[in-house]
């Protein structure tokens, strides 16, 4: 049996490891002191929603400050958010940028959080009430409503109106914000932009909740088609939904007389419009709401200072065929801008 002598470091090794073991210890302080913020969306798979944290990473990684990203497993789906909320405050997060699913149910989970310290910011949807986060940065989703309903009207050229809506879901915000503003749009009766309930004239022939999804707009659209044989204008809470009601009037052989209309304005939304699919969308700048929701908490680190109230993040029309009296831009000046900024 050989035994093994004890292996001794040389007395001027210990200084050295001493300085190494601080300035790891640094490094390591560093790194945890970066500051956290948390990106919840409404879901990980609408296109709208992946561009939104792709810009929100850009900003994030440009400041030099960590983004931690979740999200429900669909729209609505409060009890997702609460959670990812919950879990990016338990890493770190003083700062949480959310688009919210229920603009109600996820106020008292806000509350809890601001009270602890935290600042929260609304994306692209506001809670309900609006002053329930920090600050609201999105789209003036009424007058996205607005201006595709003024389209719609002008494309019609003094015809009746007969018309479906594909909604997104009971008492929303922003749901009913751009039903009720194409509504206004179209110079029918309609709730005020303060509303969270969508009005229904007579015009609107058949309604139907998609929840924003493709598949469930898709079923919506062909039981209207089966009970409303007459419409002529189909009004569609985003592209997917939109995406999902032409998938539907084809099938019936109706695509070629019926105008569709939507927001998001999307690179897809945008080619949809130029193939003739669309007759319009509202273009949105997820990007922006992205980067102004990062440099609101990058400014918060810094300073304390929050933002207040609502920040437009703009809109703008793209059509296939213009019409007068109604701006809007083309398909190709859509795609240059699609979903980045104004």
């Amino acid at each position: 049996m050989y035994s093994k002598a004890p292996v001794t470091q040389p007395k001027h090794a210990l200084p050295l490891l001493l300085a190494l073991s601080a300035l790891l210890g640094a490094c390591g302080k560093q790194a945890d002191d970066t500051p956290v913020i948390g990106l919840v969306t409404k879901t990980e798979t609408n296109p709208f929603f992946v561009k939104m944290k792709e810009g929100a990473e850009q900003a994030a990684s440009a400041n030099r400050v960590t983004l931690l990203a979740g999200a429900g497993r669909s729209d609505g789906d409060n009890a997702g958010q609460v959670a990812t909320i919950e879990n990016h405050i338990a890493a770190g997060a003083r700062v949480i940028l959310i688009s919210p699913s229920d603009a109600k149910a996820i106020v008292p989970t806000i509350a809890k959080v601001r009270a602890s310290g935290v600042m929260v910011i609304a994306l692209d949807s506001p809670t309900d009430p609006v002053d329930a986060t920090d600050g609201f940065f999105g789209s003036d989703n009424y007058r996205a409503g607005e201006l595709i309903g003024a389209y719609a009207k002008a494309r019609l050229n003094g015809r009746a109106p007969r018309i479906v809506t594909i909604d997104l879901l009971p008492g929303h915000p922003t749901g009913a914000q751009r039903h009720n503003g194409f509504l206004q749009g179209m110079g029918l009766a309609t709730n005020p932009r303060t509303s969270n309930e969508t009005a229904s004239p007579e015009q609107v022939v058949c309604m139907g909740d998609s929840i924003g999804d493709q598949a469930k707009a898709q079923t919506v659209m062909e039981n209207c088609l089966q009970t409303a044989t007459d419409i002529n204008v189909v009004y569609a809470i985003n592209e997917p939904s939109a995406a999902g009601a032409y998938n539907a009037l084809v099938k019936a052989g109706r695509d070629k007389s019926v105008l569709l209309v939507t927001v998001d304005g999307g690179c897809r939304g945008v080619a949809d419009v130029a193939a003739g699919h669309f007759a319009a969308t509202a273009q949105q700048y997820p990007i922006r709401m992205a980067e102004l929701g990062v440099q609101a908490a990058v400014e918060f680190f810094r300073s304390g200072k929050k933002p207040s109230g609502f920040t437009d993040t703009g809109v703008a029309l793209v059509t296939g065929e213009k019409v007068p009296g109604v701006q809007s831009l083309s398909p190709a000046e859509g795609a240059a801008r699609c979903w980045g900024t104004q």
